[in-house]
């Protein structure tokens, strides 16, 4: 969704069925466009903004963090942050379980990197990093080229491209995903598997991930699937070509596999379709698919404001300035996140009761359904780039998808088997007694990040910003799993 150039890259990123209505985009009929000849949109990796903090092996301290205006929190902050702890003190911390992760490109040095980032971060190493074993308690790190291998590497200095093939964009978003879901489930297996967009007949990158998804369905690969990308609704040459990619998630929901995914980073205001450089922005809110189907769980994005060291309470005094400015509140909703109203899918029947307060969903499906954490400003810290990168702070809700799909991956974990669609369990917690318990519930913010396009507030209950709230892990983890 985002062309993205962080500083290091420039110089080397049981059957569950839901009546869905879909409204039209185009004047394109029902089966009137097939995949093999249709144009669709660019899919770009969901985060905007990539700090680097430190090109050290070891972790920086929170004084580097401050020094530049940001909070950095590391796996063990973040685990408190949102109480995973008491899980993993009772064995729940994702073992026999697989999240599959999708990226396009992917990175070239992401087992050395996740191998420094365990190390650093005090969390179990993983089987394929390099020279680790492998063996009975272990979780297995495999990355699975879907259709073939390719240089990742920056344009030339001199390149007035579009970015269609902007492969360095996705080494900090695939060490990112790794890297968090792991910190989030740390005994869970992760499978990543990586695309190569097709250049020939317009198509890039969403055929090949969705296929990609399918496979992994289809074999039972994985129990969990994040994907942090998307692409505005409006982007799509007519409804029936956005419809015609949903078949993996069809069969998801069927074979008890959730899948997760970012609601971007451009808050309502989102880009025109590429490729063209610099797409002129759409003049009116819009959200962006997956995170906008049904058989997904879209999730949005906060600031966090907990003490970025022990991860307890609310830090209102140090960096950055949202904090600051908004004392004695715990999380705020990301300016940035991508939020609102479906234009091609109904409300579907798990979003007609909401809990008090709400803001209303009309006729069409609301986005997001959950959050997390999303903001570069209260980011956590990624390793990417081997020798030649370090440590980044890295906003956008593709921080959001993968942390959540770590504490899917222990509900399954709980429950014995994968969930499948969350979404009906997620309304139905949020608008029961138990709503307090099991989310933290977002009422600052707003996601009108253009003056031109109008955004949304966060409110009590579900929201266009943050949907019902982030987790409370200890107790949404068995509920969900209960459920």
């Amino acid at each position: 969704m985002l062309r993205v150039k962080p500083r290091f890259l420039a110089r080397s990123l049981a059957v569950v069925v839901v009546a869905v209505g879909v409204a039209g985009l185009g004047a394109a009929s029902a089966g009137s466009e097939r995949i093999a000849t249709h144009r669709f949109p660019t899919v770009k990796p969901a985060l905007t903004d990539v700090e680097l903090v430190s090109s050290a092996l070891t972790l920086p301290t929170e004084a580097q963090c401050f020094a530049i205006g940001r909070r950095c929190f590391t796996a063990s902050s973040m685990e408190n942050a949102y109480n995973l702890r008491p899980l993993y003190a009772s064995g729940n911390e994702g073992q026999g379980v697989t999240i599959a992760i999708i990226d396009s490109f992917g990175n070239p040095t992401m087992a050395d990197d996740l191998a420094n980032f365990d190390t650093q971060m005090g969390l179990p190493h993983m089987c394929g990093e390099p020279g680790q074993a492998c063996g009975d308690g272990i979780p297995t790190f495999t990355h699975v080229y879907w259709n073939g291998k390719t240089q990742v590497k920056s344009p030339p200095p001199s390149s007035q491209g579009t970015g269609l093939q902007e492969r360095d964009g996705w080494i900090v978003e695939t060490a990112l995903d790794v890297e968090w879901a792991h910190a989030m489930a740390p005994l869970a297996n992760i499978i990543n598997v990586t695309t190569n967009p097709a250049e020939t007949q317009g198509v890039q990158g969403l055929p090949q991930m969705m296929d990609a998804e399918q496979f992994i369905v289809d074999h039972h690969q994985a129990t969990v699937i994040t994907q942090s990308f998307g692409t505005t609704e409006e982007n799509f040459d007519g409804t029936q070509s956005l419809l015609n990619l949903r078949h993996a998630f069809v069969s998801a929901a069927q074979n008890g596999v959730t899948v997760l995914a970012s609601t971007g980073d451009f808050g309502t205001a989102n880009p025109g379709k590429t490729p063209v450089s610099d797409p002129a922005t759409i003049p009116f809110p819009t959200v962006n698919w997956p995170a906008s189907d049904p058989l997904v769980t879209g999730v949005g994005g906060t600031y966090l404001c907990s003490d970025p060291i022990t991860g307890a309470g609310v830090d209102s005094v140090d960096p950055p300035v949202n904090c600051q400015s908004n004392p004695g509140i715990r999380e705020i909703g990301w300016i940035d996140a991508g939020g609102g109203f479906s234009h091609v899918f109904a409300r579907p029947s798990y979003q007609d009761a909401l809990p008090a307060g709400s803001t209303p969903i009309g006729d069409m499906r609301g986005v997001p359904d959950v959050a997390f954490q999303a903001s570069s400003r209260t980011a956590p810290l990624v390793f990417a780039g081997g020798s030649g990168g370090g440590w980044f702070l890295v906003g956008g809700t593709s921080c959001s998808s993968p942390m959540f799909a770590g504490i899917v991956a222990i509900a399954d974990q709980v429950a014995g088997h994968g969930l499948g669609l969350i979404n009906p369990t997620l309304y139905a917690l949020a608008s029961g007694p138990g709503y307090a318990s099991d989310f933290y519930d977002e009422t600052t913010g707003n996601n009108q990040a253009d003056p031109d396009v109008p955004g949304y507030p966060a409110t009590p209950g579900w929201d266009p910003v943050t949907g019902v709230g982030t987790p409370n892990a200890a107790n949404l983890v068995p509920a969900l799993a209960a459920g």
